[in-house]
């Protein structure tokens, strides 16, 4: 029997308007009822990703900034684990040097240095997921949603890195064009040992230290709770979803996920919009895998 959920956000428990819906929330407590445990694990930073589980009413544990960061139910930070401020650095020139829209996740929050960069990214992203969605309306989308993700906006990074006690979790590099133009920084990063690429969406690349992967953070809860992983079941659309998937006992790849993370899962559930999180939990508990 599966005793733990954990489940990625964006492209998963989230809908394409980026919200829980409510087929997934009925889900949810429907574990919850049966015994099980339920956490989500995103790339958000923890300030992104409450408002939108608030907003559906669920409270729960949370790894955040894929992995870097661990919360328990209650909000209460379990642990950090930051890139060296000198590598942020090095990341940031290269990808300004190269005309590159970039957000830096800090201890402190979310932050960028390009509010109008940061709208125009959101409505092509809920413009490419919705694509019956006229681009006035994915605007009208994004400018609804921004409140949730309570963004920091700055004129110069070095205005956050400066502060020593604040901890540097994750860059953060954008690219309407796709994957294609953000793969000069996996050339010129991707060889670091010291860091880890993923991407969660088509237009994003995401930079992390490398012990701060998800899979990593939840071997770290998993053991807490004294839940071994095989009782473990994740539930992801994309690449910073597999270092999970690979480790827990049972795993579900979304339709809409990538074909590669589709090959790392051992089970396929409906997409994000079909409410397949919902259709994933419940197989778990009728134990029809």
């Amino acid at each position: 029997m599966i005793q733990l959920i954990v489940s990625d956000m964006d492209g998963t428990l989230l809908d394409n308007k980026l919200a829980v819906s409510e087929g997934n929330q009925m889900a949810i407590q429907a574990a919850e009822e049966n015994g099980i445990k339920f956490m989500v694990a995103t790339g958000r930073g923890y300030t992104e990703a409450v408002p939108a589980l608030t907003e559906a009413g669920i409270s729960c544990p949370m790894i955040s900034v894929n992995g870097a960061q661990t919360y328990d139910k209650n909000g209460q930070l379990i642990d950090s684990i930051g890139i060296d401020k000198k590598d942020i650095r090095e990341i940031l020139a290269f990808t300004k040097a190269n005309g590159l829209y970039t957000e830096l996740v800090m201890s402190s929050g979310v932050y960028s240095n390009d509010k109008l960069q940061y709208v125009e990214t959101l409505t092509h992203l809920l413009k490419t997921t919705n694509p019956h969605t006229s681009y006035k309306m994915a605007l009208v989308l994004a400018l609804g949603r921004m409140d949730q993700f309570n963004m920091n906006y700055v004129d110069e990074y070095e205005e956050v890195l400066a502060d020593d006690k604040d901890l540097a979790l994750k860059v953060l590099v954008f690219s309407n064009q796709g994957q294609t133009e953000l793969q000069s920084v996996r050339d010129e990063f991707g060889t670091d040992s010291q860091l880890v690429i993923t991407s969660s969406f088509f237009n994003n690349i995401e930079i992390n230290h490398v012990d701060a992967q998800k899979g990593i953070a939840l071997e770290r809860v998993a053991k807490k709770l004294n839940i071994p992983m095989e009782k473990v079941m994740s539930i992801g659309d994309n690449f910073n979803d597999v270092s999970m998937l690979k480790r827990t006992g049972v795993s579900f790849a979304m339709a809409n996920a990538e074909d590669g993370v589709k090959e790392r899962a051992k089970y396929m559930t409906a997409s994000n919009s079909e409410d397949g999180v919902a259709e994933a939990i419940y197989r778990c508990i009728n134990e029809k895998l």
